[in-house]
């Protein structure tokens, strides 16, 4: 019934790129590039909640948290059938600001939503070869849990869906001098962020 409280909490999670090709075509060599996040990416995240309580059933979450994963991202070379991959590992330091509507409390457990914006930047951008993703990145999340009201804390999984909302993709790669190594970033329109999370709570 605290109008503040807090807690902390662990989880796992797949992050990936979506992207929009264009079919772009090397006018040297005639090749084209098709790119894709090719696997699941699994990943774990861990942070604390700072918890403020606006009315019976609402209240406001602030989630600092680091998140540690990789996407692996495969391109296929549509003239020769040639193969390439890279492992985009990623370090992020995030801060979720996200309201939660809670239903009644029935016996020891409530059901909840939340749903809010998580910004969020990437430690480990320049570390990253044929594709460059820029390190800041705002993503929208919506997701669904429930409290379960035990002896000395609650006990919350929750399940978290979060979407980019502006492109990511470094399209300015002044780093890389050979036009053999720009038609990678060329070949892509536009990529946004994605995760899939599963938390659990303790506060």
């Amino acid at each position: 019934m605290r109008r503040l409280h807090y807690g902390f909490f662990i989880g796992v999670h797949d992050q990936g790129l979506s992207m929009r090709g264009n079919g772009y075509i090397d006018p040297e060599t005639g090749r084209q590039w098709m790119v894709k996040n090719d696997r699941p990416n699994f990943g774990f995240h861990v942070g604390v909640l700072g918890e403020l309580k606006l009315h019976q059933y609402v209240s406001l979450r602030l989630q600092p948290t680091l998140y540690f994963g990789s996407k692996h991202l495969a391109f296929h070379d549509q003239q020769t059938g040639t193969n390439l991959s890279q492992d985009m590992k990623s370090t992020y330091i995030a801060l979720p600001v996200l309201a939660k509507v809670a239903a009644p409390r029935w016996n020891n457990y409530r059901p909840y939503v939340v749903a809010g914006v998580n910004p969020m930047y990437d430690l480990t951008t320049g570390k990253h070869t044929l594709l460059r993703t820029n390190p800041l990145s705002v993503n929208l999340e919506i997701g669904i849990g429930c409290d379960f009201y035990l002896p000395f804390f609650k006990l919350i999984p929750e399940l978290k869906f979060s979407i980019g909302l502006a492109d990511i993709l470094d399209h300015k790669r002044e780093d890389l001098k050979e036009a053999s190594d720009i038609i990678y970033t060329r070949s892509v329109d536009r990529a946004t962020s994605n995760m899939v999370t599963l938390t659990l709570y303790f506060e």
